[in-house]
């Protein structure tokens, strides 16, 4: 779904969460359901359900916890906007995205700083260049860093998203229209792009890491007000799932197989060759990489003309509740 349809279905359930009057917006740790994403390009999510860490958490309070599967960011989005989870998993060009656009996200932590897009071509494509692919068929999911990657590969390339076909689908029909030679190209998303490569020969045409914008995981800005303690329980457990994950690479490698169903070699690829997990504390870093990707929001008009991107990412970028978790006792940052 795209995001500007995202917003408009979520933004009358957001509006209530913010308008709530002050006295139902007392701070309280009492859920009976929290309700958390999982993603295959979250590994840290995946070692948090595998675990079950976050339901031994908050069992002494007879809280339940509930996952939901993101298959992308802007599912992740629109099942935090509607409230269908609390906690969504994305990455941070389609955090700003939904915040430019009205949906009062949070970016409360870092998961990973991944390599996770790249511009893919089938086996024996003749493509070797971003400008060969005007008048092209390329797949993208609308909304994600990987479309947000192929905006700023075919502008860097003097061209412009009307050069190309854009075919919306999501990750994995990506993947699959890719591989059956129904478009030329495919703005590719680990592990399905990592997939691609080992199991069909397919080439990565652009690569360029500093241009993904790290993995971000937010909340809507009435729950963090609401409940801070339990964003700050859940970001603890965050933390013990990325010290956990960089000390047991070889079994994050056999839960990330395990999960998404790829071989070992595909989760290595993804996870040994292309994903680090830097301080989770969002920051300048994060700040950085979204203010590259603020003019080309505008230039697309992705986001109303009279929003100020720089105020919208610095209203999203909320680091308080990580250096709270990080400054805790027995914290290893």
């Amino acid at each position: 779904m795209a995001m500007i349809v995202l917003v408009s279905a979520a933004l009358a359930i957001v509006r209530a969460a913010v308008c709530a009057p002050a006295s139902s917006a007392a701070p309280t740790s009492t859920l009976d359901v929290l309700r958390l994403d999982y993603a295959y390009y979250n590994p840290v999510s995946l070692v948090l359900r595998r675990q079950q860490w976050i339901e031994q958490e908050f069992a002494r309070d007879g809280t339940r916890v509930e996952w939901v599967l993101s298959l992308g960011s802007n599912k992740a989005n629109e099942h935090t906007a509607s409230g269908a989870v609390q906690f969504g998993s994305t990455a941070g060009s389609a955090a700003l995205l939904a915040r430019a656009n009205g949906v009062p996200l949070k970016t409360v932590w870092i998961y990973s700083q991944p390599e996770w897009t790249a511009l893919v071509v089938p086996a024996g494509s003749p493509i070797r260049d971003v400008r060969e692919l005007r008048g092209k068929h390329v797949a993208a999911t609308r909304g994600t860093d990987p479309w947000f990657f192929l905006l700023q590969a075919l502008h860097a390339a003097g061209l412009a998203q009307r050069d190309v076909t854009l075919v919306h689908l999501q990750h994995p029909d990506g993947e699959m229209a890719l591989l059956a030679n129904q478009v030329e190209a495919w703005a590719g998303l680990d592990p399905y792009m990592a997939h691609a490569e080992f199991m069909a020969g397919a080439r990565l045409l652009f690569r360029q890491r500093d241009w993904n914008t790290y993995g971000t995981l937010n909340v809507l800005e009435p729950f963090l007000a609401q409940h801070p303690d339990v964003v700050a329980r859940v970001l603890t457990q965050y933390e013990r799932g990325r010290q956990w994950s960089i000390a047991h690479p070889d079994e994050l490698v056999r839960i990330l197989s395990d999960e998404a169903r790829v071989t070992s070699d595909v989760a290595r690829k993804v996870l040994k060759e292309r994903t680090a997990f830097p301080t989770p504390r969002p920051g300048e870093a994060q700040q950085r990489v979204l203010l590259r990707i603020a003019p080309l929001m505008h230039a697309e008009q992705l986001v109303p003309a009279d929003i100020d991107l720089v105020a919208a990412i610095n209203a999203l970028l909320e680091p308080s509740a990580a250096a709270r978790v990080l400054a805790a006792p027995g914290s290893t940052r």
